[in-house]
Formats: C-alpha cells, structure tokens, sequence
C-alpha cells in the first residue's frame, strides 16, 4: 500500500468508481443561505435593502445542443445555479440499474474509457502474431477474469491455503507472522503497511503504518446510534453471516457476531476521521527497533520477519494509541479461536471479486446496501477494471495513443501556466499575507511540478505472473507484486517521476508531499476539455479543475507543506491566524448545508471546499487574461457566463439516497451540487455575469474568501 495524502478533484479515485452518490432525485438540500423577500441586510451594514426579484435566465444564444439542452430556464441562475444549469438533464436521465449515481461528466467519461479499454484487451485476444511480455498479460488477466466457468468450478478452493494459513493462529507469535504474510500480500486486516514520503524529509521513502481492519467504510458506521447507521449494522452482520455459510462454517451467525464484536473494539479505538486530515497528527517518526515501545505487546518480530520489507529501518505510525490498543488486543483481550474466525472475514470479503458467482452476488448486496446500487455491472466492465488495477500503466499505453493527440497536451500544459500565472499575482497582492510568508508561499508555487496526460516512463510488470489458469491466482498475484513494489521503496530516495493514478482515470490530484498537480488523460476529454470548445467552456472545465488542484497546495492540510514537500511551520502567526479566520468562514457555510436530514461535515470537507473556492476564482482570472473584451453577438453568452455553465455542468448529476449518505457520513468531497452553489454564491463576478443582487440565493450575505 502507498499512503498518500493526496487530493482528488473528485470522489473517484479509479475507473472503477463514480464520483458522485445516488437517488432517482437529487436529494433535498437546505441551504444557508436566506430566501429572497421583499427586505435584506446590506453587506456589512445591517441596514435594510430592497431585494428585486430574481432575473430570469438571459438568452444565452450560442450554446452547444448538448449544453442547452441540460438547462432549466424556469430557474433562475440567481435562485440555485446547478438547478439551472443541470435541471432538464437531471430530470431527462435515469441512473443505470448498475451505477449508484450517474453524473454528465465523469460517469460518461468513464463509460467511454472503459469501452476503449474493453476494445484494447479483446482486440489481444484476437491477435494471431506474438505479443509482447505486457501485451500478453493484459491479455490473460482479462481472459481469466471472463472465464466465468472455470471460476464457477473452483467455487471457494482457492482459498483452501489462506484458511489452513489462518488455522495456525494460536498465540501471539503466530497470530503476527499470519498477519505479516497476508499485510505482504496487500490485505490490511487489523491495520496496513505501506510506504510514504516521509514527512520531514520529502527525499525519503518510510515504511508506514495506519489504522484498518473494518468492514464497514468506518468507525461511525459501528458507534453511532442515529439515522441509518443502526439498520446498516444489522445488514452488514446478515452479510456477514451469509458468507460465512457459503464458505462452510456450520456456525455462520456465531461467526459474524464475533467479526462485529471485534472490528467494534477496533472502531473505538481508531481516530476520527476529521483528526486524520491533519498531517501532524499522524506523523510519529519511529525507529524499528522503537516499534515494541509504541505497542509493547504486538509480536513485531514474528510479524516483521514476513513482509519484503526487512532492511527497513524507519516507520511512521500514524496512529500510535491505535496501534497499542491492536498489541493489547493480540496478547490477550481476544481469543485467538475468534481471531482466525476474523482473519478469516478479512481475507474472505479482500478476495471475494475473484471468486464463484455466490461469494460476488453476496458482495454486491451489501455494496447495494451501502450505495443503493440495483444490479452488479456486467462481467466485461468488472474485469476492464479489475485489469485496470492490476496492470494499469500497461493498460494506458494502447489507451493514450487512441484519445489524447499532442496538441491537446500542449494546449493543457499552457492552460496550466496562466493559471499558475494567476495564483501568483494572487500571492503578491494579498493583504493578509506578510512578505516573509509571501516569499515562501511563492517559492513553493514556482517548484510545482506538472504532470499531463500520461508517466514519462511506463512502469514495468517484468516478473508478475499471470495465465489464464486461474483468476483467483492473478488477482493475488497481482496485489502481492504491487505491496512488495511499494515495500521495496523503504530506505530508498523518492522517484519523482511516478504517477499515483493510471492515465485512463476520470480525475487529477494534488500531492503535497511531492508539490505536484497530476491531471491523467481520461479527464482531458469532453465536459471538461475539448479542443475544439470554447476557450470559456475549457476554463469553466478542465480549467478550474487546475485551479482546484492548485489551491490544494494552500489549502488547510497542503499549506503545512513546503516548497520541497516537507511538513513544517513555514507560515508566520499573525498570517496564520488570518488563513484561520477565513477558512472557518468556508466550514461555517458547509456545515449548514443540510441534505437528506444529515448536515453536511464542514471540517471534513473543508480541504476541497477551499479547493472548490480557489479553483474558481483562479481559472476565470486566467480566462479574462486569455480572451480579454471581445466582440459577440447580442445575447450571446458572455465569455464569463460560458466560464460558469462550463463548470457546473461538469456536475450535473443523479444520486441515489443511499450512496449520498455514505458520501456525506466519510467524503471530504460535499456533494455535488454544494460544490457548484457553495463556491459561486461567494464569488462576485458569477453574481455580475448572472445580474444577481444581494437578497438572493446565490448572493451570500457574510462571503467567504480566502485566495
């Protein structure tokens, strides 16, 4: 595992997930902000003002089809803009059976992908002539995954050798070397292990460890007694008794109340999930041999002797009281008969997806609990992805030559600058930032790094075995080459030329450990980029999406890293206090916003929120300097309101109730729609373009600013 903090444009993290949740309706959102009526306070005053009506939309001639038609014209763009901007498309689509949301961009975007990646590794299967080494291993580990019959013979035989490896478990001792050899195959029962950047001292790789071990998303989901999270426990236990009986235990309901027993224990022990956004506070450099003082009853040297790790000398614990707690647990205040039965759920629900059609059938119906999900994707899409992560980069090669032509990248890497172009005229001009801090905050925005498209140099599988034997065989194989790649980086200096995401993926990110924005190919597609759109709609699209990734940098979590991605103080106090005050303005706003009775978690999501703020404002100062005044039609849409329908647009979407709680219980991402209405009712310019006065919705009366 390689434990990054890095920051996602998006909830999708993989082409294999959406970047939104689901309903057949957008669910109901509360804003903060008042209703328009007759009277309001003037900004700042207090006084009454009169409030005129809400504009109707303006004509807006000029608009592609496709755009148009997504409009709802009997909203006010002054009233709630993603309604406007979204409403006809949201009431015109279905979700798929077998998504949990559908979104205009990244769900078509990722369809697209995934079918050009479902030619790619058919059209191998096809090939008479010799392939290469890759080339055929992208070949059979898909093969594999589509032998529905062999997979349906095997039934659970294949995890005939991890259960008799379980059954070993009868002390301390055996209990850590049992988990050493499944954490080096990539499973993380009880906590993972992994690599990462160490935090003072961005040139070295660290090995790492972090809280894990549950099945449920996390610890909420087994501690709190209101809304959904009680009915959600007892389908998670029926599940989990389910599989326990088609894997043959003759006390299957025993067996999953001990799974809930524990991994409850272990929940109460983790850290929050807003602590875990603070870098500080999971940062405990540890020397190896310090390991036993951090949890002195955990068999660290049992453990340790198992994993591709053993020249490694540097650790950070991320969460040390955690880890104790798991050290108490394995000594003694756990049966070591209920620890194999729990192993053996972790290794079970890890494993699953290669397994018969039952043990995926039983997946998917507490995924569809979890994510409302009416119908599991197609075995095609399944096993696209499924050789997506496993062979990733071997994958994209054959990927970017069909999509992405050089001039797209070009024009990308030049959009990418004037946007830097206008975070640096933001750093020169803010008045809250001393010129010490400034200096630093510019230094630290000259040295980021630039990654388009797809890696300069393709990673390589040269030694991963892979047949059409077994899938069972390459998805292990697969995950135990890629946690022993990761391990082996320990000790090692830090390769700045990898990529954390493969290239067909629908999304972008910021690294703050490696002070790099990351913007794949499967993103730089229509919504979001198209050559031959309007240089507007590009900017309201992929554009702010470089501004969101940019703002990362300075945002609540990545301004604590420098410019060469160390963790450090490098702000002075009074500017620090002032980034304070105007971050709370941001999680005050979201923590208002209340959807399907839950209101929305402000500090979680307070990262992208800022994110979402300065993304905005940054890529529409980059496109005035772009297309300066220029001639248009009359009621033609302005420069600037393209900008803004490029953006929202980009989040038109439908979620089911289910997959929207799960987002607002564990995302930092609000959801969608708030991240259309939450940045733009802060921004003056969205409020000109539109004719918006201050009384109405998208006009905050107390406007958050930050960059």
């Amino acid at each position: 595992m390689n434990f990054r903090r890095i920051f996602a444009f998006s909830v999708l993290v993989t082409p294999a997930l959406v970047a939104a949740c689901g309903g057949e309706n957008p669910p109901p959102v509360t804003p903060p902000t008042p209703t328009a009526t007759t009277t309001a306070s003037a900004p700042g005053t207090g006084a009454p003002v009169a409030v005129t009506p809400p504009p109707p939309a303006p004509p807006l001639k000029g608009l592609t089809a496709d755009d148009e038609a997504a409009l709802d014209r009997s909203v006010s763009p002054c009233e709630d803009f993603f309604q406007f901007a979204c409403g006809s498309w949201v009431k015109k689509t279905n979700i798929p059976d077998d998504e949990s949301s559908w979104m205009r961009s990244f769900s078509t975007i990722r369809d697209q992908n995934e079918a050009t990646l479902r030619d790619i590794v058919e059209s191998l299967g096809k090939q008479d002539a010799k392939l290469t080494e890759e080339s055929s291993q992208l070949r059979d580990f898909y093969a594999s995954c589509m032998d529905e019959a062999t997979i349906e013979k095997l039934g659970a035989k294949p995890l005939d050798a991890d259960l008799k490896l379980i059954g070993t478990v009868k002390d301390a001792a055996s209990l850590g070397k049992v988990l050493g050899k499944l954490h080096a195959r990539g499973l993380a029962p009880l906590f993972a292990v992994g690599v990462q950047q160490d935090f003072a001292d961005s040139t070295k790789m660290i090995g790492a460890f972090d809280q894990a071990g549950l099945g449920m998303p996390e610890r909420d989901y087994y501690l709190k007694t209101d809304g959904k999270f009680p009915e959600l426990r007892k389908k998670y236990e029926a599940h989990v008794t389910a599989m326990f009986t088609l894997l043959g235990n003759k006390k299957p309901a025993e067996a999953a109340a001990t799974v809930l027993r524990i991994e409850k224990m272990l929940a109460e022990k983790q850290m929050t999930k807003e602590d875990r956004r603070e870098p500080k506070k999971v940062y405990h450099l540890t020397a190896r041999a310090d390991l036993a003082k951090v949890s002195a009853d955990f068999p660290w040297d049992a453990y340790l002797a198992e994993l591709p790790a053993k020249e490694a000398k540097l650790f950070n614990v991320a969460q040390p009281d955690y880890l104790a707690a798991v050290g108490t647990f394995a000594k003694s205040g756990i049966p070591f008969t209920d620890w194999q039965v729990y192993l053996q759920w972790h290794v079970l629900r890890g494993v699953a997806p290669a397994l018969s059609k039952a043990f995926v059938d039983e997946g998917f119906k507490w995924q569809s609990a979890l994510r409302g999900t009416a119908k599991i994707p197609p075995r095609w899409k399944r096993c696209v992805r499924a050789t997506d992560g496993a062979l990733g980069e071997a994958l994209a090669q054959p990927f970017v030559m069909k999509t992405l032509g050089a001039e797209g990248k070009a024009t990308v890497k030049d959009m990418v600058l004037a946007i830097e172009e206008e975070m640096k005229k933001n750093l020169t001009g803010l008045a809250w930032m001393d010129p010490k801090t400034r200096e630093l905050a510019q230094k630290k925005l000259a040295k980021i790094a630039n990654k388009i498209a797809f890696p300069d140099k393709w990673r390589s599988y040269k030694g991963l075995k892979v047949d059409k034997k077994s899938y069972y065989d390459n998805v292990t194989r697969a995950d135990a080459f890629e946690q022993a790649r990761q391990l082996a980086k320990v000790g090692k200096p830090v390769d700045r030329n990898e990529w954390y995401m493969t290239p067909p993926t629908v999304n972008a990110y910021y690294d703050p450990s490696m002070n790099e924005m990351v913007f794949p190919a499967g993103i730089l597609q229509p919504p979001f980029y198209a050559n031959a759109r309007p240089v507007a709609a590009n900017f309201g699209g992929i554009g702010m999406v470089m501004g969101h990734e940019l703002t990362h940098g300075f945002d609540d979590e990545g301004r604590q890293f420098d410019a060469d991605g160390n963790l450090r103080d490098w702000w002075s106090p009074s500017v620090n206090t002032e980034f304070e005050k105007r971050a709370s303005c941001v999680e005050k706003q979201y923590d208002e916003y209340v959807v399907l009775e839950t209101h929305v978690n402000g500090k979680l999501t307070l990262g992208e929120n800022l994110a979402d703020l300065g993304g905005v404002k940054l890529a529409l100062a980059a496109l005035k300097q772009k297309v300066g005044k220029t001639e248009r039609a009359e009621g033609a849409a302005t420069p600037e309101q393209q900008f803004f329908l490029g953006f929202a647009q980009g989040w038109c979407g439908k979620y089911r109730d289910e997959m929207m709680r799960l987002l607002v219980a564990t995302n930092p991402h609000s959801p969608p729609n708030l991240r259309v209405n939450g940045p733009l009712s802060n921004t003056p310019e969205f409020a000109a373009a539109f004719s918006c006065q201050p009384g109405h919705k998208m006009v905050r009366k107390d406007r958050c600013e930050v960059w």
